[in-house]
């Protein structure tokens, strides 16, 4: 294979274009087309029955929350809904679906014709959407052996509870004009469409457990050739750094080919983690391959005019305009603004707020204690065991002055531990600011009396030098004393002012 193209000299040569299909997997309570659990995590092969399992006789229904879901994701995307369609047969052989066809939408997709916006870097980039259509997703392959692909497992194994699982695949037309940033126009718009899937609650869009996921399409073309090179798609990526990763190993892997007078083999491939490379997996299929035709025990989808404009008036905010009307109002730079969202506490902050912390206060808990705890302990943020409202009763106590940040830190240690709520916890740890002045006041009077060194060194106007006995109080008294307030006794006690 020929070494990868240097970047720059790739967008010197030519032009790329991207096609991303993005799998989306609903958030209903069971599949597609059958009764069976969508739990995530449950043991293998335990949420099947005869319908995912395609056993003879067993007949499918249409999820109605799946269609309902489908229609407002459509709509905020920009479609327009189809008034009428019907389900296909895609014909294909592979191991995780047990019925060798999967039941999809093909020439007749409930959304189609929408577009999105996104911006890299101040620059603006029109997403055309082709279609957004519903299907039922495969089962689990798992390859054992020392590859983790099909090609030189031992053996394999597979999991049909994903069988069946509601999926809307969101496909786009050929993104052009993007140049040098098409990795970040790609990060940039399936990130988009997380944060609006998470918006309308279709979705927990998980993207390390697939409920989110990018085929991502790359093709190049010299400059100047109005005529779309032969593209490949690196399957199944699944997280935003991957997206970006994927699609610039690309661009150069096929630039170093075409430079050497080599041709692009159309395929897929897949996707390497660890050093950001794609191998090659399968010759590309066309449409004609997998032998579509209607699927004859499903009735075809006609959602009237009426419901789907009682669904348009369900649509949230949209995520962009949500995010400016927020950073106005908490006064924070788009920079800050998009470290909230990427570490997932924009949700989080806005409720804190909303339950009586300042911004400043909210965001400064989520986005540094709360998240170096959430990182420690490889859970996301929301599954850390505090809840907006903790936060906000915990701020609370140290605006009132009954907490220190020290001790507030303490409280979270108790709610995460499962011991209640921040009142609760104080009560149950003792952690309140001690208030009693005579407390304070012997205590100073000790530390003062064990270093007269350091008070002469006060006295002679080196106030700096007061830290140390202002931590030897603070230790003596658990760290429930008020910082400020021993700062305060220490210099009246040996005659400085603050």
């Amino acid at each position: 294979m020929s070494e990868l193209m240097d970047y720059d000299e790739v967008l010197e040569r030519f032009d790329p274009a991207l096609g991303l299909e993005v799998h989306v997997e609903l958030n209903t309570a069971s599949k597609m087309f059958c009764g069976c659990a969508t739990t995530f995590g449950a043991e293998p092969n335990t949420q099947t029955c005869p319908v995912c399992l395609g056993l003879p006789g067993a007949l499918p229904v249409v999820n109605a929350k799946a269609v309902e879901s489908a229609i407002r994701i459509g709509l905020a995307l920009g479609c327009e809904i189809a008034p009428w369609g019907r389900f296909a047969r895609k014909n294909y052989f592979y191991p995780d679906m047990t019925k060798n066809f999967q039941t999809s939408q093909y020439d007749e997709p409930i959304a189609h014709d929408g577009r999105v916006e996104v911006e890299v870097d101040g620059e603006v980039f029109v997403i055309e959407i082709e279609r957004a259509h519903m299907e039922e997703d495969a089962g689990k392959l798992t390859h054992v052996g020392s590859s983790g692909r099909i090609h030189g497992a031992d053996y394999s194994v597979v999991d049909y509870n994903r069988a069946g699982m509601p999926l809307i695949e969101i496909v786009t037309r050929p993104i052009l004009g993007t140049g040098a940033k098409a990795p970040q126009v790609a990060r940039a718009y399936v990130a988009h469409l997380r944060d609006l899937m998470r918006a309308l609650d279709v979705s927990d869009v998980r993207m390390e457990q697939g409920s989110l996921r990018c085929d991502a399409n790359v093709s190049l073309a010299l400059k100047g050739d109005s005529q779309l090179g032969t593209r490949t798609e690196t399957k199944n990526v699944n997280s935003l750094r991957s997206i970006e990763r994927a699609v610039t190993h690309e661009m150069r892997r096929q630039a170093a080919i075409l430079a050497s007078g080599g041709s692009v083999i159309q395929e897929t491939r897949h996707f390497h983690e660890a050093d950001g490379s794609t191998s090659p997996g399968r010759s590309k299929e066309e449409a004609q391959d997998y032998r579509y035709f209607a699927e004859p025990d499903l009735v075809p989808i006609a959602p009237s005019a009426e419901w789907i404009e009682e669904l348009r008036a369900t649509l949230p905010e949209p995520p962009a305009q949500r995010r400016r009307r927020l950073a106005q109002e908490w006064e924070v730079d788009d920079r800050t603004m998009q470290a909230i969202v990427a570490a997932g506490a924009l949700d989080l902050i806005e409720a804190t707020v909303a339950a009586g912390a300042s911004p400043q206060a909210s965001r400064k808990w989520w986005m540094s204690e709360l998240a170096r705890r959430a990182n420690e302990s490889g859970v996301e943020l929301e599954e850390l065991g505090v809840s907006p409202a903790d936060v906000a009763a915990t701020q609370a106590l140290v605006d009132a002055g009954e907490l220190t940040d020290k001790l507030a830190r303490a409280v979270f240690d108790g709610v995460i531990a499962g011991e209640g709520s921040p009142a609760e916890v104080v009560a149950r740890r003792g952690l309140k600011v001690v208030s009693d002045e005579g407390a304070l006041t012997a205590a100073v009077d000790e530390a003062i009396a064990a270093n007269p060194d350091i008070v002469a060194k006060i006295r002679g106007g080196k106030v700096a030098a007061a830290g140390a006995i202002i931590g030897q109080v603070m230790k003596a008294m658990r760290g429930q004393a008020d910082a400020a307030r021993v700062r305060e006794l220490l210099l009246e006690r040996v005659g400085e002012s603050s």
